[in-house]
């Protein structure tokens, strides 16, 4: 059953894509025949995914030839047992390989850190240069979404980007119990050992053994302080939801 919220598709699409871990990755082999795998992703702060790949994978040898490429993410499909009642979002465009410590550090920080496969000899990072988006949300709620529209702008964020390792990183190292509060009391999930994964213009990316979430900002923050005067405004509510 549809909620009575309007659908948003961009707003829709962009929480597939923060809160996808995996999704089906299509590729072209060497005869042009379409060959899908699972990968696991991340984000860039605009959105753009983000892959760890090895040199060995079929489907990395299959961007090396031709860089198209589709993506398929999927959100839960709620308690239905319905694979299709979940929304999902499919993504084309091309990857190619990249070295963006950005990119990097995204994948690492949500996928293990230096310990996991990423720091493999034969492994490297790839980003996906969105060229298209086919979203479907329910019934009557499909939509294709310009790249330019489904991506976040942040052409204005330089002071937040070039910190947003530092915000995150003092987040995890001194703020842990804000961030439980945060999962827990704001976004009403479970407590668990909650920690963060990005910090961007329209919110922060959380994770734990319970699954990943998002929490958006209710202004868009550009700098390192707009984004900490909204962790400093949530914690506040959060603790005032548990009072």
């Amino acid at each position: 059953m549809l909620d009575d919220k309007p659908f948003d598709p961009v707003a829709t699409g962009r929480s597939i894509m923060r809160g996808a871990i995996a999704g089906s990755l299509g590729t072209l082999d060497a005869n042009g025949n379409p060959f899908v795998t699972l990968a696991t992703v991340a984000t860039m702060p605009d959105g753009r995914p983000v892959f760890a790949l090895s040199d060995l994978a079929v489907h990395t040898k299959n961007l090396k030839n031709d860089s198209r490429a589709s993506l398929l993410l999927v959100a839960p499909g709620g308690e239905t047992g319905n694979p299709l009642a979940g929304a999902r979002i499919t993504l084309t465009g091309t990857i190619e390989r990249t070295e963006d410590p950005i990119a990097l550090w995204r994948y690492d920080t949500l996928h293990g850190g230096p310990g996991g496969h990423s720091s493999f000899k034969d492994f490297n990072h790839y980003l996906m240069t969105i060229t298209g988006s086919h979203l479907v949300a329910g019934f009557g709620r499909i939509a294709q979404i310009a790249p330019e529209d489904l991506l976040v702008d942040i052409s204005d964020s330089a002071d937040l980007l070039e910190n947003e390792k530092m915000v995150v990183e003092h987040m995890n190292d001194d703020h842990l119990d804000a961030i439980s509060l945060y999962a827990e009391k704001l976004l009403g999930l479970p407590a668990s050992d909650w920690k963060m994964t990005g910090c961007d213009p329209d919110g922060v990316d959380l994770i734990s053994k319970a699954g990943r979430a998002r929490l958006s900002f209710p202004t868009r923050a550009t700098s390192v302080a707009a984004a900490g005067g909204h962790l400093k405004t949530f914690a506040r509510d959060a603790r005032s939801a548990g009072v």
